[in-house]
């Protein structure tokens, strides 16, 4: 019985197996001093919330000293809090009382760059060629008669070159914004570095880490360094162009000699620190990141990416649970986050439709039904909150909040916005605070305006507007999330072989079916007590766009 039965108490090692993780971007959750900017204080006011919702975790995004060119991504100080957020003693604040209502505090960890303020850089800078400080980053001689040429053709993820040019002529490499330089993991002062960061937190209570770019940490630095042509190799997509751990700086196999190495941090405390990848890689790459003398989990993205459709999504997970499987690890389930479209909006978009060309537009090309988009929403919840492994909820989507993607071009400030010229706009518009209260100047979040405007209809997805509404989305997160507690057994699922087209059909255990109509019609609903549905239910027949949890009859 031990095994039917996962432990997921917050004392046992394997409390992340089957955890409900809900990601907090730290700027925009609750501002308690006033400057608009969401804080360390604003959040740990807060945490009633995330304890009555039912989540097991809350994850940090970046809460370190930052100039904000990549939304507290380019980090100047690993081991500090951004004194527009608070202190130290506010982080340690924050952690006590999330332990003390039962919650684990995972936190953000960022190793792939620094801001270009960090100390190391700015002793780089002033150091000169070839000086030891400048071996901590990528720093290369230009090609061209001068030195006036980039080194390489590398591209960065927010477009243009990956190179920047230095007063002395030489360039350092930056995968994403100029103000986020590349560290070289070959040198040893960065190993160790980033062993006393993940120590340092960990000391402070620290339960697990989120990697960042977890895949984009070893590089191919050999020289002469070598172009990477038309691979496309601004992302995950170049990487099927390649043999397998061989691309220049994405997902190769040296990486992972860096993970082992922390895992040796992570298991010398009790219970042993967790850790999940941002990788943004296919399954069997993913599955090495996951394994359990490295990182233990990585993000699963293709259930985030997969269309509205019930072949396609019972294909990803069925790949997913297999990988998972495969790294002796369970499978993470995510549908929004801090980086792309809310996904009550994104499923509202017609088959084929590019989010970023919706956002361009401002959210008037196409068309788009908010209702159906929510209901959706919805539907795509609970399937997800009855998939065996670790779900990760984004702040604001028990709401139901949608993309705000009517924000004016002078409000940006997502770097994506002008390095790619006007081209793609960017992230700000899941990252608009989070409203609390139907009235006020930002809705709750604070006792002023937000640094990011908020619509007039966050009004009405306020938390106190749904909260004890009945029908509300917030309510529905706070039922599914209690229940789910309940229903937990094992980490396996099993389809049921006669659903209809366009059905997912499932149990999880005796007491546990789920059900999603992802069709255009009716279909009848199996036999069986009704435990929760994503809307409500009429007669005998699941509507489209529904998810229904039952309890099977014997």
């Amino acid at each position: 019985m031990a095994d039917r039965f996962p432990d997921l108490s917050p004392k046992s090692p394997d409390w992340w197996r089957q955890a409900v993780i809900y990601q907090v971007y730290p700027r925009s959750f609750a501002d308690a001093d006033g400057d608009g900017l969401g804080d360390l204080r604003g959040i740990t006011l807060r945490l009633d919330h995330l304890a009555g919702l039912g989540v097991d975790a809350l994850w940090l995004s970046p809460f370190y000293p930052s100039e904000l060119a990549d939304g507290g991504y380019d980090v100047a100080d690993h081991r500090d809090v951004d004194p527009r957020l608070g202190t130290l003693d506010d982080f340690d604040a924050l952690v006590g009382e999330a332990h003390r209502l039962g919650l684990k505090v995972v936190v953000d960890i960022v190793p792939n760059h620094t801001s270009h303020r960090h100390p190391w850089f700015q002793e780089a800078l002033r150091s000169g060629p070839g000086s030891p400080a400048r071996e901590r980053y990528v720093f290369r001689p230009g090609r061209g008669a001068h030195g006036e040429l980039p080194p390489t053709d590398w591209q960065s993820v927010f477009g243009g070159s990956a190179w920047q040019r230095t007063p002395d002529g030489e360039w350092y490499l930056h995968l994403f914004a100029p103000e986020q330089p590349d560290l070289n993991w070959d040198n040893e002062d960065v190993r160790a570095d980033f062993r006393t960061t993940l120590r340092f937190w960990s000391d402070r209570g620290v339960d697990g880490f989120r990697v960042d770019v977890a895949h984009g940490l070893a590089k191919d630095l050999a020289e002469p360094l070598r172009d990477t042509g038309n691979l496309g190799a601004t992302g995950e997509e170049a990487l099927p162009l390649v043999p397998p751990g061989s691309h220049p700086y994405w997902d190769r196999d040296e990486v992972h000699e860096i993970y082992r190495d922390w895992r040796k941090v992570f298991d010398a405390y009790r219970p042993p620190r967790t850790a999940v990848a941002e990788a943004w890689v296919p399954g069997p790459r993913r599955a090495l990141y996951a394994r359990l003398d490295e990182l233990g989990q990585a993000f699963n993205f293709e259930y985030l990416e997969a269309r509205w459709d019930a072949a396609e999504l019972r294909r990803v997970i069925t790949d997913e649970l297999a990988t998972a499987h495969a790294a002796g690890a369970t499978a993470t389930w995510v549908l929004s986050n801090h980086d792309v479209v809310r996904h009550a909006s994104r499923l509202m978009l017609p088959p084929g439709t590019d989010p970023a060309s919706w956002l361009l537009s401002g959210g008037t090309a196409p068309a788009v039904d908010v209702a159906a988009g929510l209901r959706r929403a919805r539907a795509a919840t609970l399937l997800m909150l009855a998939l065996p492994g670790s779900s990760y909820l984004y702040q604001g989507e028990e709401l139901g909040l949608p993309e705000v993607a009517d924000l004016p071009a002078e409000v940006l400030q997502d770097p994506i916005w002008e390095q790619t010229g006007h081209v793609r706009k960017g992230r700000d518009g899941c990252r608009v605070p989070l409203p609390w209260t139907t009235t006020g100047p930002s809705y709750g979040f604070g006792p002023g305006a937000a640094w990011l405007p908020q619509p007039s209809s966050f009004a009405a997805y306020a938390v106190e507007a749904q909260t004890e509404a009945e029908g509300s989305t917030l309510e529905l997160y706070r039922t599914a999330l209690r229940l789910r507690r309940k229903l937990l057994e094992g980490e396996a699922l099993t389809w049921t072989p006669d659903a209809p087209a366009g059905v997912l059909d499932f149990t999880r255990s005796p007491a546990w079916r789920c059900v999603t109509n992802l069709g255009e019609r009716p279909v009848p609903l199996p036999p069986g007590a009704v435990l929760l549905g994503s809307r409500p239910l009429g007669g005998t027949a699941l509507p489209p766009d529904t998810t229904v949890w039952l309890a099977p009859r014997a």
